[in-house]
């Protein structure tokens, strides 16, 4: 039930999954509204504030998906996939890890590039781990803002993978994800 088997996975693997996918939507939205917020918007500092503290729970949600992911089973790839799929499939997990690894690190980088700490919903703060240097802002910010739009693609070339699975090859790979 907390592990994955060879047909399904694991209860932890499904709450890892799901969650981190609802967080990166939430992330998604909120960073792209906090772009567009104008300095005399009254959100202006509240959202960002909540994207950054959102920020914090992803990073700390990946490194535990990482470390599960070393303990826990794959399920095996659905009966009469192809060499290519697999590969395929593969190549677009390690991307989604790869971004979701790099979007926290660069937006902690940007957020820190003023040597103040990040504040965590107000109960605690992650201090800044280098000291202030201007120029940081900039180019993690253009590093965040591109891996958050590529990301955003792969999630959904992820999904339209899935729906394919689910709805063309009819085989059983979503539902080794929704339980």
């Amino acid at each position: 039930m907390w592990m994955s088997t060879p047909d399904r996975y694991g209860l932890v693997a499904r709450l890892l999954h799901w969650g981190m996918a609802l967080l990166l939507v939430a992330l998604f939205v909120l960073g792209w509204w906090a772009t567009e917020l104008s300095y005399y918007d009254p959100l202006y500092r509240i959202i960002p504030d909540l994207h950054r503290s959102l920020g914090i729970v992803a990073a700390v949600l990946i490194v535990l998906r990482l470390l599960w992911w070393l303990v826990d089973r794959r399920p095996d790839p659905a009966p009469g996939a192809s060499r290519w799929m697999v590969l395929a499939a593969r190549a677009g997990h390690g991307l989604l890890y790869l971004c979701m690894i790099l979007l926290p690190i660069s937006g902690y980088l940007m957020s820190t590039a003023d040597g103040r700490p990040v504040s965590v919903f107000g109960l605690f703060e992650v201090p800044a781990l280098l000291p202030a240097s201007s120029g940081r802002e900039e180019w993690t910010g253009m590093l965040h803002y591109y891996l958050g739009y590529g990301g955003a693609w792969l999630v959904l070339l992820h999904v339209a993978a899935a729906l394919k699975h689910q709805f063309i090859d009819r085989d059983d790979t979503l539902r080794k994800m929704i339980g």
